[in-house]
C-alpha cells in the first residue's frame, strides 16, 4: 500500500530500484533504458517508473530528491514498505583527487560524513563505518570492466552542506584518500545495512576541485550514459 512519500501500489516497484537525484533524470532514464514502462508515483514531484530492459529484466528507477534526509525517507519505503531489495544511487560528484577527470565513474566501496545522521541511534562517541554491499560493487566493477570504463573505487564524503563556509575544509579529506564528494550515499548504506537490504552508489564525476572544470546542467541530466548502462547491467543480475 502507499507510503507517505510513495503513491505507488503493492508490487509496482521491482525488486531492484536505480536512484538518481533529479526527477527529470529518473524520466529520462526511463524513457531511454525501459521499455513497456509505467509511472508509479509521483508524490512531491518525485517520479517513479517500473518498466523492462532490452534484456527483459524488471527495473524501476525512482529520483532521490536531494541530500541524506530526502534519500534516506525514499530508500526506506522502498525498503520496508515495497520490498524492494536493491538500490543503486547514481548520481554525480566533485573530485578530491587529480588522478580523477569528469566524466570518470567513481564506485563507493564505502562513505563517510560530516552529517549528524547517526545521533539517532545515540552510539555515544562511536563511529559507524557505512559501506556498499559487496556483491552489488562487484558486478557494476565487471560491468565497468567489460565496457573499458575508466572508473575508480573507494571512499567518498556525503556532505551536509554544499556552499562549505570554509571553502579549503576538502583539503582535509582529500588527504585522508577521500575521492570525492556527494551529499547521500552515508544515508543509504546505513538505511540498508539496519533493514538488511543492498545498497550501492556509482556517480560520475561532474566537477573537480583541482582543475576547476564542471558538466553543464543539460550534460548532468541527460549525459551520463556510461554510469546508466553499468548501473543497469549490475542491476540486471539481482532482478
Amino acid at each position: 500500500m502507499p507510503t507517505p512519500h510513495i503513491s505507488a501500489s503493492d508490487g509496482e516497484f521491482a525488486k531492484v530500484v536505480l536512484m538518481p537525484g533529479d526527477p527529470k533524470r529518473a524520466k529520462w532514464i526511463a524513457d531511454t533504458y525501459l521499455h513497456d514502462v509505467k509511472q508509479v508515483t509521483d508524490v512531491r514531484g518525485i517520479l517513479g517508473f517500473t518498466g523492462l530492459t532490452k534484456n527483459g529484466k524488471r527495473l524501476s528507477v525512482m529520483a532521490s530528491g536531494m541530500g541524506m534526509p530526502s534519500i534516506g525517507i525514499y530508500c526506506h519505503e522502498l525498503y520496508a514498505g515495497y520490498g524492494v531489495e536493491a538500490i543503486i544511487r547514481i548520481g554525480t560528484c566533485g573530485s578530491y583527487s587529480p588522478d580523477i577527470g569528469l566524466n570518470e565513474l567513481i564506485f563507493a566501496e564505502g562513505a563517510s560524513t560530516d552529517s549528524n545522521w547517526m545521533s539517532q541511534f545515540r552510539l555515544q562517541g562511536c563511529t559507524y563505518s557505512a559501506i556498499a554491499d559487496f556483491s552489488l560493487l562487484y558486478e557494476a566493477v565487471e560491468a565497468a570492466k567489460k565496457a573499458h570504463r575508466k572508473y575508480h573505487v573507494g571512499n567518498v564524503l556525503s556532505a551536509d552542506v554544499f556552499y562549505d563556509h570554509d571553502r579549503e575544509i576538502w583539503k582535509k579529506w582529500a588527504e585522508l584518500g577521500i575521492l570525492g564528494v556527494e551529499m547521500e550515499s552515508y544515508a543509504l548504506y546505513q538505511t540498508a545495512a539496519l533493514l538488511r537490504k543492498k545498497a550501492l552508489c556509482i556517480l560520475t564525476v561532474s566537477d573537480s576541485f583541482i582543475i576547476k572544470d564542471k558538466l553543464t546542467a543539460e550534460q548532468r541530466q541527460t549525459g551520463l550514459g556510461h554510469m546508466i548502462e553499468t548501473a543497469i547491467a549490475a542491476a540486471e543480475k539481482f532482478a
